[in-house]
């Protein structure tokens, strides 16, 4: 079953987030088998409003199992930890229901 990474994401320093962050953490999913579906700032929230003005990031892996293993990765922990100054971040994990 497919799965997906959904971020929603308070970016505090764009331009080192984006250096040192997100462009090593996309070339790094892609190793690991995902890809973006919506990278999009600005989400505007219809009820709720706990991730108004946020930055999302969906992407799709081929399981759970993928996800974990980018997220636990040693190349992840060290991306992780690189963006903890520039960015306060919501993951969350969801898997297709099976057929």
């Amino acid at each position: 079953m497919s799965a997906y990474m959904i971020v929603f994401a308070k970016v505090l320093d764009r331009e080192p987030f984006l250096q040192k962050y997100a462009i090593p953490t996309a070339k790094l999913i892609q190793e690991y088998g995902g890809e973006y579906v919506v990278r999009a700032p600005g989400v505007e929230s219809k009820e709720g409003g706990m991730f108004e003005g946020d930055s999302v990031v969906i992407s799709k892996w081929p399981d759970k199992a993928a996800i974990e293993k980018f997220w636990n990765s040693d190349e992840y922990q060290n991306l992780k930890e690189i963006r903890q100054p520039y960015c306060q971040a919501h993951v969350m994990v969801v898997e297709e229901p099976g057929k």
